[in-house]
């Protein structure tokens, strides 16, 4: 029982302290202060989603990306040459067309101006043994990875798309 009693006195006496320390405040509302501003904000916005990162390699004579289907969003491609003789390019096209399907040029290239094809974004010239990004932001539907490099060698011209390099890719 004495515990009980010593409980109540002290909440009797911080009661009184609490009601001494307001005594001279008004009433008011509170207004929230800067820092308390900012964490709310920063609660209620989602935070940002990161790219969705697609490995592709090129390679005489494929393209092949670790993944055949991302979500929606923003996809970082880090596409890695592997030669081992040529430079290579990477060209992400939205098409319904089938990979090997694209409209070409007479000397078998991929005809980037073609009926049906879209280019989103491409990186040029990648190094054997080297790695370039190219970050897009893609909605849903069907894209194709491909190499638009032509080569001319001894009177041949050598086409990389019309030797196979391109691979299907879809978008969710």
């Amino acid at each position: 029982m004495l515990h009980f009693r010593s409980a109540l006195g002290l909440l009797a006496v911080l009661a009184i302290g609490m009601a001494a320390c307001n005594a001279g405040a008004s009433p008011s509302v509170a207004e929230p202060t800067a820092s308390a501003t900012s964490s709310t904000a920063a609660a209620s916005s989602a935070p940002a989603e990161a790219a969705t990162t697609v490995n592709v390699t090129v390679e005489e004579y494929k393209v092949t990306p670790e993944a055949a289907s991302a979500p929606a969003g923003d996809i970082s491609f880090n596409v890695t040459n592997n030669g081992p003789d040529d430079v290579h390019e990477f060209v992400v096209v939205k098409t319904d067309l089938a990979p090997d399907a694209l409209p070409t040029k007479d000397d078998g290239s991929f005809d980037e101006d073609g009926q049906g094809v879209e280019v989103l974004g491409e990186v040029e010239e990648i190094a054997v043994g080297s790695s370039e990004p190219l970050d897009l932001s893609l909605e849903a539907g069907s894209y194709v990875l491909l190499c638009n490099r032509v080569v001319t060698e001894d009177g041949e011209t050598e086409s990389h798309y019309h030797e196979g390099m391109h691979a299907a890719f879809t978008v969710e």
